[in-house]
């Protein structure tokens, strides 16, 4: 059976005024995609332990349907005690808890450049993708230089009203990284794949995200 692992983030605070953490149906959505498809699923973070949820993600009807999938979030494994070589794919579901510990992580950063270098599929969705910035290859290059792929936009980050609590924008840090970023109008379904690279753009985009995820590990 083929494994994937998922990678989550642990901080739940923009500031002292604003909660965040893993955005909810990012995280579901790809789970119940993995896990219907026959994968096996290992949920980890960088500390371990129970993920936060950003609270604007949660509503009684999404809460109650994915009741036994949260449980998941409970206590997750720590990055750095797996070992990497005993998975197929990585998958970094969002949430702007991402943005403040994902890109400073060495773990991750180790464990991206194995899946890159060993041809392995590389997935993430919405604010996911902060986790591949700051990622080089032994060669030197960007992880996702010249790689054709999508994540939240400049504009959907301004129209929540955060943009300028972020420490940078996903989509300009991207781009200076040398990823050809592509988009498609804010909040709605976009997903590129590139080789092994599959990326979504928003929430919007999470189930279309695992699909075309779990073809590129078919």
């Amino acid at each position: 059976m083929k494994k994937i692992l998922m990678v989550l983030t642990n901080a739940s605070k923009i500031d002292d005024e604003h909660e965040t953490g893993l955005w909810l149906s990012e995280f579901a959505e790809p789970y119940e995609e993995f896990t219907n498809q026959g994968f096996e699923v290992d949920v980890a973070s960088l500390k371990g332990g129970r993920i936060p949820l950003d609270p604007n993600s949660l509503d009684d009807e999404n809460v109650e349907t994915w009741k036994g999938i949260t449980k998941e979030l409970d206590q997750t494994l720590v990055l750095s005690q797996l070992n990497v070589n005993e998975y197929h794919g990585i998958f970094l579901p969002g949430g702007h808890g991402t943005m403040f510990d994902l890109p400073d992580s060495p773990e991750l950063k180790d464990a991206l450049a194995h899946f890159a270098e060993n041809n392995k599929a590389i997935g993430a969705v919405c604010h996911g993708p902060a986790g591949f910035t700051g990622t080089k290859l032994s060669n030197g290059k960007f992880l996702v230089d010249g790689i054709s792929m999508t994540g939240f936009t400049n504009e959907e980050e301004q129209q929540t009203g955060l943009d300028s609590l972020m420490p940078f924008l996903l989509e300009t840090k991207l781009r200076e990284q040398g990823a050809q970023f592509e988009k498609s109008e804010a909040w709605s379904e976009h997903v590129i794949t590139d080789g092994k690279f599959v990326t979504g753009q928003n929430p919007q985009s999470s189930q279309a995200t695992a699909e075309a995820f779990v073809k590129v590990l078919s």
